[in-house]
C-alpha cells in the first residue's frame, strides 16, 4: 500500500513528467497500442526540450518562468523549439549547437509519425513503435544529459 502522496501533474518537474510520460508510453506498448506509444513518446520528448529551454534561460538571463513558458507555447511542438529558441540560443556554442542539429534530425523523424497519428488519423504497427520509441530515447537522454550529465529514463518494470 502506497502511504506517499502523489503530486499534480502541473507540479511536477519536467524531469518528472518526463519520466511519468516513459512510464506511461511502456504501458502502451506493453498493450500494444503502437500510436497510442507513438504520441507519448513524442510527448516525453517534448517535455525534455521544455527542459533544455527552461535551463538555457535560466542560465543565460532573468526572464521569470512565466515568460518562458510563453515562449515555449509560442515554439509550438518540438521542431519550434529546436529551431526557434535551442539552436539560436546556442548558436555560438559549437559542440552544443552541432549535438542540438544532430537531434534535429530525430525530432524530425519523430514529430512526422507523431503528426501522421494525431492529425490523419494513422494507425502504426509495433516496428513504427518501436523505432519512434527509441528515436525519442536517444533524442531524450542525448538532450537531457547536456545539462543533466547521470541522466537515465527508468524503464518500467515488468
Amino acid at each position: 500500500m502506497r502511504t506517499k502522496t502523489k503530486k499534480k501533474y502541473e507540479e511536477l518537474t519536467d524531469l518528472e513528467k518526463l519520466q511519468k510520460q516513459w512510464h506511461k508510453l511502456s504501458g502502451l506498448h506493453t498493450r500494444e497500442e503502437w500510436s497510442a506509444a507513438i504520441v507519448r513518446a513524442a510527448t516525453a520528448a517534448e517535455i525534455a526540450a521544455n527542459f533544455a529551454v527552461r535551463r538555457e534561460f535560466q542560465a543565460v538571463s532573468q526572464f521569470d518562468a512565466k515568460f518562458v513558458d510563453s515562449l515555449l507555447r509560442w515554439a509550438n511542438g518540438l521542431a519550434g523549439k529546436l529551431d526557434r529558441l535551442l539552436l539560436p540560443i546556442n548558436d555560438n556554442a559549437n559542440e552544443k549547437n552541432k549535438t542540438l542539429k544532430k537531434l534535429k534530425t530525430i525530432a524530425g523523424e519523430i514529430n512526422s509519425k507523431r503528426n501522421a497519428v494525431a492529425h490523419q488519423g494513422e494507425f502504426c504497427n509495433e516496428d513504427e513503435a518501436q523505432k519512434i520509441i527509441s528515436h525519442a530515447k536517444e533524442f531524450i537522454t542525448t538532450l537531457v544529459k547536456l545539462y543533466e550529465p547521470d541522466f537515465a529514463l527508468k524503464e518500467r518494470k515488468r
